[in-house]
């Protein structure tokens, strides 16, 4: 059933990128680039959100077990939640690179 699943998604998806790529007139839009721009940013905000909801949990599990290294376990908390976030951003300024 799983496997059935999947073939038919992925069916769904090929057909209706397809038309995406034909050679289009004058009056034709590209109306696969805003969906595209949505599913791309909700799917970077979401995964950077589980990504730092992970991290400051680990954060907490270290302080719990070792409060005494709390200096360094912050500094790497804080630049791990930067990386993750310049994930986002830089996913967020591409997207609106390729609409313009």
């Amino acid at each position: 059933m799983r496997k059935l699943t999947f073939l038919v998604l992925l069916f769904v998806i090929l057909t209706v990128a397809s038309p995406v790529y034909a050679q289009g007139g004058a009056t034709s839009s590209n109306w696969s680039v805003p969906i595209g721009v949505g599913l791309g940013m909700g799917l970077a905000a979401g995964l950077a959100g589980l990504g730092q909801g992970k991290v400051a949990g680990s954060v907490a599990e270290a302080l719990a077990r070792n409060p005494g290294a709390r200096p360094g376990i912050q500094l790497a908390l804080f630049i791990g939640l930067a990386f993750i976030e310049s994930l986002v951003l830089f996913t967020f300024v591409l997207l609106f690179l390729r609409t313009s």
